[in-house]
């Protein structure tokens, strides 16, 4: 699904969009996370990162696995940092009224999995 149609279906607000051509970045998959160690542990390049947190920390995780695109739930606001840090990093921040659980069902329905996670199985 291209950018633009997962900025339509979650209503959102621009924060910032980046200097590349943006709309027709495709997502894969989705990620609805506040916890960053699973985003380090579960996400890609063409995952979409849905959180609530709004500080520096959810961008330079971000950009760590190489994700383009945060949308932030619950209508949150990035801190000023956040956003300075973003625009260096050029990874796009948008903002949605929707709470997280919303958001990410209505991506779902509409085709955009989670990531697949592999699960490192203990040895016995």
């Amino acid at each position: 699904m291209n950018l633009k149609t997962v900025k339509s279906l979650l209503n959102t607000e621009t924060i910032f969009e980046g200097t590349e051509e943006k709309d027709d970045f495709e997502v894969k998959n989705a990620c609805g996370a506040d916890l960053m160690s699973d985003v380090l542990a579960f996400s890609n390049e063409k995952t979409l990162l849905l959180t609530g947190l709004t500080n520096p920390q959810v961008v330079r995780t971000a950009e760590m696995v190489g994700i383009k695109v945060i949308i932030f739930v619950r209508g949150k606001e990035p801190q000023i940092e956040t956003i300075s840090l973003a625009n260096q990093l050029n990874i796009f921040l948008y903002s949605t009224d929707k709470p997280l659980f919303e958001a990410c069902g209505l991506l779902y329905k509409n085709g955009i999995g989670p990531e697949e996670m592999n699960y490192i199985e203990a040895s016995k």
